[in-house]
């Protein structure tokens, strides 16, 4: 069965028992309703962009309670290619609550959620040539971003009235797509102390069929292909063949059940469902302008980057340069099918941690153990603050 979906979501029915860690937010009575501080910001990337076209990077700056002395964390953190950072600063809908952003908030980290250029509501956004924004082109941006709104913390001038945060330990978070970018911007420009990789595969990103289901074939694009070397939309992917034939077999609305699958655990109401595969339908097929499902969903998508996402070793090269630590993170059912040979592709690294969160579909944060996640997550960053200040 051949998908031609835009390839930022997947599923995969690999996992990996773990202990579950005490869960501090239900201790804390801070389960990531908790208001926290929050601050709307918008960046211009015009000179690192390098588009010839004004270009600018909006971000969501959630703040905690009391700005932290010891060891900060500061977490910039990116969405797949059909979510915004609403994804991340939002309660979404779904079997579980809290917003992830409020939740690490509570926990004393500075959270950064980016839009990835291009993918906002603006006009300006609307504008761009999303065929001239690769994976350079958006690192670069989002590199310059962050540099941006560290230089503000580093200074006192992010907010008024909010001291200065010096040298913090600086997480880099994406997922899929994200998570692709993240990996590439690291290896390209050193932006971040650790690294967290969510439902991306750094071997190969594949979508797996659901139990008894038939695996489905997608196509593999080099990356960054664009319209003027013959790789825009319509072009043939290197493994033509394969989809044809895939094609042949006329079972491709298996495809659309086994997404349903992927995205979400069985627990996920089912209007959320339909609501969720609606959009993504009106992403890969590029009519989602004028959706109002919600915030969190994205109206575009970098559609030059995003068109290789599941070609095999899309970032290999880079993640294998990665020399800061790193923890690849999945749901039960994800992107990644082999979440224990996740290791191979970080050689290079001074850690390498797994997560396989239980219950959890590939959209993270609309799952009932989405808390759980996102506590493997305050561990690690704890860690890895605690380990930069004793080195």
């Amino acid at each position: 069965m051949a998908w031609h979906a835009s390839p930022t979501f997947g599923f995969a029915a690999e996992l990996m028992p773990l202990p579950r860690p005490v869960n501090r937010a239900n201790k804390r009575g801070e389960g990531g309703n908790r208001a926290m501080p929050t601050l709307e910001i918008t960046i211009d990337v015009s000179d690192a962009a390098r588009l010839g076209v004004a270009a600018h990077i909006a971000a969501t700056v959630t703040l905690p309670e009391h700005a932290p002395v010891d060891h900060p964390i500061v977490c910039f953190a990116r969405p797949s290619s059909s979510y915004t950072r609403a994804y991340y600063t939002h309660d979404l809908p779904g079997a579980g609550a809290g917003a992830q952003a409020a939740f690490h908030a509570a926990r004393g980290w500075i959270f950064v959620a980016l839009d990835t250029l291009g993918c906002d509501r603006s006009p300006e956004a609307e504008a761009l040539d999303r065929e001239r924004l690769d994976f350079a082109t958006l690192a670069a941006a989002a590199h310059a971003a962050e540099q941006d709104i560290l230089a503000r913390l580093a200074n006192g001038v992010l907010l008024a009235g909010y001291p200065p945060v010096i040298q913090p330990t600086v997480l880099g978070l994406g997922l899929a797509l994200g998570g692709a970018l993240a990996i590439y911007q690291q290896a390209r420009h050193r932006s971040y102390h650790r690294l967290g990789v969510l439902g991306f595969s750094a071997v190969h990103t594949h979508p797996l069929a659901p139990p008894g289901g038939e695996l489905v074939t997608v196509g593999w694009y080099p990356r960054d292909a664009g319209l003027e070397t013959g790789w825009g939309e319509g072009a043939e992917p290197l493994n033509a063949e394969a989809l044809a034939a895939a094609e042949r077999s006329g079972r491709g609305g298996a495809a659309w059940a086994a997404l349903a699958w992927g995205f979400h655990y069985d627990d996920v109401p089912r209007e959320v469902v339909e609501r969720d595969l609606r959009h993504y339908d009106a992403i890969a097929g590029g009519t989602a302008e004028h959706g109002d499902d919600g915030p969190w969903y994205a109206r575009r998508t970098p559609e030059r980057a995003a068109r290789s996402t599941l070609t095999p070793g899309v970032v290999a090269t880079e993640a294998a340069a990665i020399t800061v630590p790193v923890l690849a993170a999945m749901g039960e059912r994800d992107l990644v099918p082999d979440p224990a040979g996740e290791a191979r592709a970080y050689r290079s690294a001074s850690s390498m941690d797994l997560f396989v969160c239980p219950r959890m579909g590939h959209v993270h944060n609309m799952a009932g153990t989405r808390a759980l996640l996102w506590e493997r997550l305050d561990l690690f960053g704890q860690w890895c603050a605690a380990v930069r200040a004793a080195s």
